[in-house]
C-alpha cells in the first residue's frame, strides 16, 4: 500500500530535520582570522557563504571574470539551508553572506541577538506557486492542501501573494498561520522546511518555492501557477559583521555584484527569474 499523502509530508519534514542538524555541525569549524585589505596590487581573500543557486553560480561567475583584475579572490562556502549561513558569520566561518533578505536578516538578529547588517541588496530570488494538480491559484479547490515555508519571512512572503490574489485576507505584515484573517476557501496550509518544499509539490495540491531549491529540483517559471514580481520587497542582500561594514573587500564585492557584467549574466542565465538590484 503507498504512504498517504500525510505521512509523506510527515516524512520530507523529518528529513529536512535531520539536514539541518547536519548542517549545523559543519558550520561549527573554527572561524577564520579576518583578512587584511591588500595592499595596492596584490590580491586579498574573502569568504562568503550561500546556497549553491542562485548565489553560489553568481559568485563563481563574479571570481572567475571579474575578481582577479579588482584584486580580490572569493572562497565560496556553500550552504545547503537557511539557518546556518548567520550563524556561520556571526562565528566568523565567513566574512560575508548572500542568501537571504532584509526582513529575514533582521528576524535572525531580533532572534538570536545578533547584530549582522546589510550593505546592500544585490538581487530578487523570485518565488512562486507551483502545483501538479491545477493551472492556476484561483482552480484550487475548497479545502485544497497549500504547502508553505516554515520559516516567518518566507512564510508571510507566500501568505501575502496569496492575499494580493484575493484567495485569502492577512494583516498588513504576516509572519505565520495566525495572521491570516480569512480563508473563505478553507485552505489547508502545511508549513514545511524550505529545502523540501519542491518535493511537496507531488504531494500537495500547491506549494510556494523559493529560487535557490526551486532551480536544483528542475522547477521553472513555465510550471509555476503564480510568480512573484519584480516590484517585490524580498531583495537579498549582501551583509557581513559591524566590523567589517567598511572593509575594502566588501566594497570591492559588492561592485562586482552590481556591475553590469553580473547584472547580464544573471539575465542571460536566468532569463528574469533572478532580478538584479537597481545600484
Amino acid at each position: 500500500m503507498l504512504p498517504s499523502r500525510t505521512t509523506r509530508i510527515a516524512a520530507l519534514s523529518a528529513a529536512a530535520a535531520l539536514t539541518l542538524g547536519l548542517t549545523a555541525c559543519a558550520s561549527e569549524a573554527e572561524p577564520d582570522e579576518a583578512a587584511a585589505p591588500a595592499a595596492e596590487g596584490e590580491t586579498s581573500e574573502i569568504t562568503v557563504g550561500a546556497l549553491a543557486t542562485p548565489a553560489g553560480d553568481i559568485l563563481k561567475f563574479v571570481q572567475d571574470n571579474l575578481a582577479e583584475e579588482a584584486g580580490l579572490e572569493i572562497d565560496f562556502q556553500e550552504f545547503t539551508d537557511y539557518n546556518t549561513p548567520n550563524t556561520a558569520l556571526t562565528d566568523g566561518v565567513v566574512d560575508a553572506n548572500l542568501f537571504q533578505n532584509s526582513t529575514f536578516l533582521e528576524t535572525y538578529n531580533e532572534q538570536g541577538g545578533g547584530d549582522l547588517i546589510s550593505v546592500g541588496e544585490i538581487y530578487l530570488p523570485s518565488a512562486a506557486f507551483y502545483s501538479d494538480t491545477v493551472d492556476s491559484l484561483e482552480d484550487l479547490e475548497d479545502g485544497a492542501s497549500i504547502a508553505i515555508p516554515n520559516d516567518p519571512t518566507n512564510e508571510g512572503r507566500a501568505l501575502k501573494l496569496l492575499a494580493a490574489e484575493g484567495l485569502i485576507e492577512t494583516t498588513d505584515e504576516p509572519t505565520t498561520l495566525a495572521d491570516v484573517t480569512d480563508n473563505p476557501s478553507d485552505f489547508e496550509f502545511i508549513e514545511i522546511e524550505n529545502a523540501s518544499l519542491p518535493q511537496a509539490v507531488a504531494d500537495t495540491d500547491a506549494a510556494f518555492v523559493t529560487i535557490s531549491f526551486a532551480l536544483p529540483a528542475g522547477l521553472s517559471a513555465d510550471q509555476a501557477i503564480l510568480l512573484e514580481g519584480e516590484d517585490s520587497e524580498y531583495y537579498n542582500v549582501l551583509a557581513t559583521r559591524p566590523e567589517l561594514e567598511d572593509d575594502p573587500r566588501i566594497a570591492t564585492l559588492k561592485e562586482l555584484l552590481l556591475s553590469e557584467e553580473t547584472k547580464q549574466y544573471m539575465q542571460d542565465t536566468w532569463g528574469g527569474l533572478v532580478v538584479p538590484a537597481a545600484e
